[in-house]
């Protein structure tokens, strides 16, 4: 499944987005949720935990000047990337 997490973790229920996500899944973070995937993050720790892919949006990094504090285990990826990932699951999950 493709997580899409769009809002900042601090500003939402974060443990039961973690309760659904495995090693299998996709995450994909975008517009506020970017703020996840920042290097030392709490959140992004526990996250990475899970297993699973974690893709971050080039367009809301730069938008919010953040493409230099992003993590080394997140993968930055353009439009073309997210519709990649759409089409690879057939399933999608908005948080």
């Amino acid at each position: 499944m493709l997580y899409t997490v769009s809002r900042s973790p601090y500003h939402d229920d974060f443990n039961a987005m973690l309760g659904l996500v495995s090693d299998t899944d996709d995450v994909l973070l975008m517009q506020n949720g970017v703020l996840l995937g920042i290097n030392d993050n709490r959140y992004l720790a526990e996250l990475l935990r899970t297993g699973a892919d974690i893709y971050v949006l080039k367009e809301d990094l730069n938008a919010r000047g953040l493409i230099e504090q992003i993590s080394d285990r997140v993968r930055v990826i353009d439009y073309n990337g997210f519709v990649s990932l759409t089409v690879k699951h057939q399933q999608n999950f908005a948080w």
